[in-house]
């Protein structure tokens, strides 16, 4: 029971994942990423697999709709699944499997894919896409937590999320943003609050990878 918005942001390149669940650590399982290449998410009977098994499709070339067809075909259950999928020029596709047993739905805009299930209506996703489509002059980061917001506004879940994640990946190696509320009431709550603690740091955090002797002492 799970929705999520994942975006591409044209002018940066980035990548990005905000997503909520009812149970523990969604963070861990749910949204994947890698810059320069695309991200994922794998929800419902949620199968840890399909998330690096589909960046390696998109690494290799394939589409989004290519990626999201060969891990349907490939999953030993995909009636089950749900999946999204944003490849490197942003195209979107989206898979819900007929046995998923609580509603659920999925909606894509222009660089943007949304889907839910465990969802108290299905016009969920739809507000999160039409909201981030929206609000492009707010900062990519700040849309993905604010169609979040949305998300939860529209009806959220049938019952209380209780882990939130947001995952951003722009031109290293590494996660730009990589912040979890693993369980907790209003996990969106928090996880707004630790990337506005986050947002200050992430120069200092790249630096400290690419030029180490350039960080002053006094600096954090």
């Amino acid at each position: 029971m799970t929705f999520s918005l994942i975006g591409y942001d044209a002018d940066t390149g980035r990548f990005g994942i905000a997503i909520t669940t009812s149970s523990l650590a969604v963070g861990n399982r749910c949204p994947w990423a890698k810059a320069g290449v695309g991200a994922i998410t794998t929800q419902a009977r949620t199968d840890i697999r399909l998330g690096p098994k589909g960046i390696d499709f998109l690494k290799a070339g394939l589409t989004a709709q290519e990626a999201v067809d060969r891990l349907v075909a490939e999953s030993e259950y995909p009636q089950r699944r749900q999946l999204a999928v944003i490849d490197r020029n942003g195209n979107t596709a989206l898979y819900s499997g007929p046995d998923i047993q609580t509603v659920h739905a999925g909606f894509a805009g222009k660089h943007c894919v949304s889907t839910g299930n465990g969802l108290d209506n299905p016009s969920v996703p739809q507000a999160m896409v039409e909201w981030f489509e929206a609000k492009r002059a707010v900062s990519f980061i700040d849309r993905l937590l604010g169609a979040l917001d949305v998300g939860i506004k529209a009806g959220g879940e049938w019952g209380p999320v209780h882990s939130a994640a947001l995952l951003v990946v722009d031109k290293h190696p590494w996660p730009l943003v990589d912040l979890r509320v693993d369980y907790e009431d209003d996990p969106q709550v928090k996880l707004r609050s630790l990337w506005q603690m986050n947002q200050p740091r992430l120069d200092h955090f790249i630096k400290q990878v690419l030029a180490p002797n350039d960080i002053p002492r006094e600096e954090f």
